[in-house]
């Protein structure tokens, strides 16, 4: 866990800062030097503990709707498209808010943790379309509060060269939770009368543990003495013999001497250390992000791709129609994906960082696409749920974490919160639309019509994508 430091100090000159940190990041005998910044694993924890409480809810909230309020898959289609795309609405603001504050990413995020674990118990009383979908979008709010806000943290506390394996680490322990979450789920209803209403409660117990771990452990500021030092001593063996380093921390990327920064190919041109160059965060400076070739790219493509990613939701009720799932069992299937996506998620964001992040943030869409292929076939042996759910996993691992990784190198650090929520705020509105697609179709022509059509355009928006994709660079290419 990180404390934050509140010694007082005197600010250190850029030069000095920068040697002192490369001594300090510099292993001595027998101790290795931390992978990831102490800020990464407290939001780890915050995240770990949140995810216990969130995917309690979201293990039993198909089966809770469709069997015991009997929705029908449109009528599902649309809370589910609530819960996974409402929070795309308001990360636009939460990113504006964070970076407006010089400061406020914390409190930002925490507003938007407790947001969401106040609407854990008010689900005890919605018995109705209207009041549920209320209560979710509410929820959806917190979160899209929270996430671009919590990003920026960790892609501030990292150096560019080990912003993949930074994010592969928290979304690792996000999963974690993810993967205790459905077990808490399943125990409370084999062992409880009122299953549902105990885990509505016990999911809003554990949330505010989490929100109370936000604010002792995690550091006020957007970065900590701590983890500047670290990413001083990334910038400083980056540079080398030439002394610059450009948007990837590459020794000798373009730029002019003594610069740290972008470089002129993603359009964030040089900044030079002390002096403020960077634009004024307001809403106009974030939207004028898109003009950057790189990040408008990025967002097109998470945007596209969006369309055709179907619901996890969708994805696990589509495999307890095809292998006959017993209702108490079903809570149980989100374990495959979140036992995958914790494997996976270290070692994927760390060959993004070596191989280029945009080749592994695709082939994690091909990952997808090959589960979508598999609940087509007219396989059903008993290794079908193993098989999609660690595909299923492998997508997240392959892509969310770096997704985040990849549009951070094409952003200002004074606008970083809302750049990622640019990127953000069009994946979610892109899966908003899919899961009401999805639902329609389903409803209309059945599930393997439905699924067939995403499958198809997932297809040729990959394509797309592979065509389309940024500027080549270390971490894009």
């Amino acid at each position: 866990m990180y404390v934050a430091d509140s010694r007082a100090s005197t600010p250190d000159t850029p030069a000095t800062a920068a040697a002192s940190a490369e001594g300090a990041a510099r292993p001595r005998a027998g101790r290795r030097r931390a992978a990831v910044a102490p800020t990464v694993l407290a939001l780890g924890a915050v995240s770990l503990i949140t995810d216990v409480s969130s995917e309690m809810v979201t293990a039993v909230l198909p089966l809770y709707l469709v069997t015991g309020l009997g929705l029908s898959p449109l009528g599902f289609g649309l809370l589910d498209g609530i819960y996974n795309g409402f929070s795309a609405l308001v990360r636009l603001v939460g990113g504006h808010l964070a970076d407006r504050g010089g400061g406020r990413h914390k409190w930002v995020a925490g507003f938007g943790y407790g947001l969401s674990a106040a609407c854990k118990p008010l689900l005890l009383v919605a018995q109705t379309l209207t009041p549920i979908g209320l209560i979710l979008a509410a929820d959806r709010t917190g979160k899209g509060l929270r996430t671009a806000p919590r990003d920026a943290l960790i892609s501030l506390s990292s150096t560019p060269e080990t912003r993949g394996r930074a994010f592969g680490v928290h979304r690792a322990m996000d999963t974690a939770g993810a993967l205790v979450g459905p077990v808490v789920a399943f125990l409370i209803l084999r062992e409880t009368v009122d299953g549902y209403d105990a885990v509505f409660t016990v999911s809003f117990c554990v949330a505010v543990v989490g929100v109370l771990v936000l604010v002792l452990f995690v550091p006020g500021g957007s970065r900590t003495k701590t983890d500047e030092a670290v990413r001083a001593a990334g910038a400083v063996r980056a540079t080398g013999a030439r002394g610059t380093v450009g948007a990837t921390g590459a020794p000798g990327a373009p730029g002019a001497p003594g610069t740290i920064g972008a470089t002129p190919e993603n359009g964030t041109g040089p900044i030079a250390p002390g002096k403020a160059a960077a634009p004024r965060p307001t809403l106009r400076a974030a939207l004028a992000l898109l003009h950057r070739r790189d990040l408008r790219r990025i967002t097109l493509c998470a945007l596209l791709l969006g369309l055709a990613t179907v619901s996890d939701s969708f994805v696990y009720l589509l495999l307890q129609r095809r292998l006959g799932v017993p209702d108490r069992w079903f809570a149980l299937l989100p374990l495959g994906t979140a036992a995958a996506f914790l494997l996976l998620a270290v070692p994927l964001g760390r060959l993004a960082d070596r191989i280029g992040r945009w080749r592994v943030f695709l082939a994690g869409h091909g990952a997808l696409l090959l589960a979508y292929g598999l609940l087509l076939s007219s396989w059903h042996g008993t290794a079908l749920p193993y098989a999609v759910l660690l595909l299923h996993g492998g997508f997240y691992a392959a892509t969310d974490g770096v997704l985040m990784a990849a549009a951070s190198d094409s952003v200002p650090e004074e606008l970083r919160s809302s750049g990622l929520a640019l990127v953000q705020t069009g994946q979610a509105l892109a899966r908003f639309a899919c899961s009401l697609s999805f639902g329609a179709a389903w409803t209309a022509w059945g599930d393997r019509t439905a699924l067939t059509a995403s499958a198809v355009t997932l297809a040729l928006c990959a394509l797309f994508a592979l065509r389309l994709r940024p500027a080549s660079s270390k971490g894009l290419a």
